[in-house]
């Protein structure tokens, strides 16, 4: 009997400390992600390295123009869990690394309850490059980086693909559902020989604007952590 309400209490902090976690507004990037060099095979980082190339020289994109630096990827490559988010902000184009603003934080609190953290996740977004004043990707903008993504996905061949917002959604899944029906659900998807199991769940820039809707979140967070569990990973 006290083992099974020590193990609630524990889940309930774990929520508590998700939901009320208080962020520091400020203007500037935080800089606590120290990028950890991952031992992976010669084959996986060659792939990679030629996909980083090959976005860094897109032609025609209205981002670059005004971009610091292109925002690949953050966590490791070994990673049996991908996280996509939609597009870098001005903290990840001055830091090269995506989700390290104010969005970063609260991803970063939403991954530790469940026992995750950036050292057994990988991480990036639909684009690669700060959109101007941080707007939202439009559909031809997302479709000149989507082969680009498909292909990262293949490359990293995560079990669990967690999609992150409306436009990870639109882009990967389609445009037919919206991400309030489509949310703690899985879908079987397969990306060249990569066969994963996706779920879409909110942005944590939206969850800042929109708290009340954190309880969802947590949902989907239990369900990824019932997941991988099964999975083993």
């Amino acid at each position: 009997m006290i083992k099974k309400t020590n193990n609630k209490s524990i889940k309930l902090i774990k929520f508590y400390n998700f939901i009320n976690y208080n962020l520091i507004y400020n203007n500037k990037a935080i800089n606590r992600y120290k990028k950890d060099v991952f031992q992976i095979s010669g084959n996986k980082a060659d792939k990679l390295d030629k996909l980083k190339k090959s976005i860094n020289n897109i032609k025609n994109c209205e981002f670059k123009k005004n971009a610091k630096n292109i925002v690949f990827a953050d966590g490791n490559p070994k990673a049996k869990i991908m996280i996509v988010g939609e597009a870098p902000g001005s903290n990840e184009d001055l830091e090269g690394i995506p989700f390290v603003g104010r969005a970063g934080a609260l991803l970063d609190k939403m991954l530790a309850s469940i026992d995750l953290n950036r050292r057994n996740v990988y991480i990036t977004n639909v684009v690669n490059y700060r959109p101007p004043d941080n707007r939202r990707p439009t559909e031809e903008e997302i479709n000149r980086y989507l082969p680009y993504l498909k292909k990262h996905i293949e490359i990293i061949n995560p079990k669990i693909l967690v999609l992150l917002g409306s436009t990870a959604l639109n882009a990967l899944v389609g445009n037919e559902v919206v991400i309030s029906k489509a949310r703690g659900k899985w879908i079987e998807k397969q990306f060249g020989e990569c066969k994963t199991s996706i779920i879409v769940t909110f942005h944590p820039a939206f969850l800042m604007r929109q708290p009340a809707q954190k309880k969802m979140a947590w949902i989907d967070l239990k369900m990824i952590r019932e997941k991988k569990t099964n999975l083993k990973i």
